[in-house]
């Protein structure tokens, strides 16, 4: 299974008054593991920078001038994240800006089914408290040290993490567990159940081939150890 953990940083949060994406961050996941292939970019906004934009993430209208424009790597972005789900935090935030974004250029808008909230399965599975990015990292035990600003990369790095915490650990997708049943704290395999047959299949050796077996053993195999697994006597201790 191929899921994309994603963030975007934005020049505020009206996708539909103006507001543009400027910084686009997502993880590959495989079976929840991560695969290492990321997709990252900075983007300019074609407009200025407000001022409580620039204090969340920290990028400016002077950084931003020379970055491409989304619809310079609308292709590439699209190509990424195409047939996987995508896990977001606060998902109705991002896939709002993605979506006005894909809707300028004529692309395939990002479909609700193929979307997972994170805030939205935090709040169910703690329901009452604080459900932000570094207040999950916190409870799970996560280092999020590195996050001094927003930025979509490394927060779509944490996420991950957080992902499979609120799936039920990073166990949850090994098929492993605790074999409480033996007293032990390791990890136990499950038990797979070996189909029998019915009937043994009758050898194709005759008679003639296994007296010809017995004699290439007891001619070639000095050893007394596997002299005994034959239950014959070594000559050399008589």
């Amino acid at each position: 299974m191929r899921e994309i953990v994603l963030d975007t940083e934005t020049t505020g949060v009206e996708a539909n008054n103006g507001d543009r994406i400027v910084e686009i961050g997502c993880v590959e996941l495989l079976n929840h593991c991560p695969s290492g292939r990321t997709f990252h970019v900075y983007i300019n906004p074609e407009r200025s920078m407000p001022v409580e934009a620039f204090n969340v993430h920290g990028l400016s209208e002077t950084f931003l001038s020379d970055k491409p424009v989304f619809a310079a790597v609308a292709q590439d972005f699209a190509a990424f994240i195409a047939g996987a789900k995508l896990v977001i935090h606060n998902a109705a935030f991002d896939v709002g800006f993605i979506n006005m974004e894909f809707k300028r250029l004529g692309l395939p808008l990002v479909e609700q089914a193929l979307v997972v909230d994170t805030l939205s399965m935090a709040r169910r599975k703690h329901p009452g408290a604080s459900n932000s990015l570094d207040a999950l990292c916190s409870r799970y035990g996560i280092d999020n040290s590195r996050r001094t600003k927003h930025g979509a990369l490394l927060d779509s790095e944490i996420l991950a993490e957080v992902y499979i915490e609120l799936i039920g650990g990073k166990q949850a997708s090994l098929g492993l567990g605790v074999d409480a049943a033996a007293g032990r704290g390791g990890l136990a395999m499950a038990a797979v159940e070996k189909p029998q047959r019915e009937r043994p299949l009758a050898t194709r050796l005759d008679e003639a081939a296994l007296q010809a077996h017995q004699a290439f053993i007891l001619g070639s195999l000095k050893a007394p150890l596997w002299k005994g697994y034959l239950g014959i006597a070594d000559e050399a201790a008589q």
